[in-house]
């Protein structure tokens, strides 16, 4: 049986022909190359489509592959060791804002802004190296695992600001009843969209999927 290998992400598919779409990013077919296995006759690596394929199996000169900086951010993983601390510590404050919020608590619901303001401090730096990665470990693909996550990225941004923004200028909204619940649903939004960042994250790093 043969083997082709997604020239966006490296997923590796098994059968006769590439899938119509990569079912871990999201890629056309035309970006599946056959992997060429040692004693066959071929000297070279066959594509499917148009000869772009054949292009893209190599990264793209695009501006960021070759500066260093963003070289080291790549190798030494900064992204994906970086999302984990807002990905860690957005669901404590969440649960420090239900309990501040439904027992009245003030500890919690300082608990819940100083947590709120770690997040809020290092999703420009998540969102910095995500589009470094982006840009060069996948070329930039604007498939709809990347553009999803690249929006659950700017929404958990927008909204981790806005929390500590609000609770900084008023720090008794946790308490009121006009606002407490409009607070909650901003944490659980901005929860989902980190958790569905995640999911995609997850798909892209370890590539284990079932097919129908």
């Amino acid at each position: 049986m043969k083997q082709w290998k997604c020239t966006v992400c490296g997923y590796i598919h098994d059968g006769d022909q590439p899938p119509d779409k990569c079912p871990v990013c999201g890629a056309d077919k035309s970006k599946f190359i056959e992997i060429e296995f040692p004693g066959l006759d071929t000297k070279a690596t066959k594509t499917v489509g148009t000869s772009a394929a054949r292009d893209d199996e190599g990264k793209k000169d695009n501006g960021f592959s070759t500066n260093f900086l963003f070289q080291q951010i790549l190798k030494h993983h900064a992204h994906p060791v970086s999302v984990h601390i807002p990905n860690g510590v957005l669901p404590v404050s969440v649960v420090f804002l239900f309990i501040a919020v439904l027992f009245s608590a003030p500890t919690f619901g300082s608990a819940a802004f100083y947590n709120l303001v770690f997040v809020a401090l290092t999703m420009p730096f998540v969102l910095f190296t995500g589009l470094i990665e982006w840009s060069i470990k996948y070329n930039g693909a604007l498939t709809l695992p990347f553009i999803t996550k690249i929006t659950c990225g700017i929404i958990v941004t927008i909204l981790s600001w806005t929390m500590v923004i609000w609770l900084f200028i008023n720090p008794n909204a946790v308490f009121s009843d006009q606002t407490r619940w409009i607070l909650i649903l901003i944490s659980l939004v901005t929860l989902a969209a980190a958790g569905l960042a995640g999911f995609f994250g997850g798909k892209l790093v370890f590539k284990e999927i079932q097919e129908n």
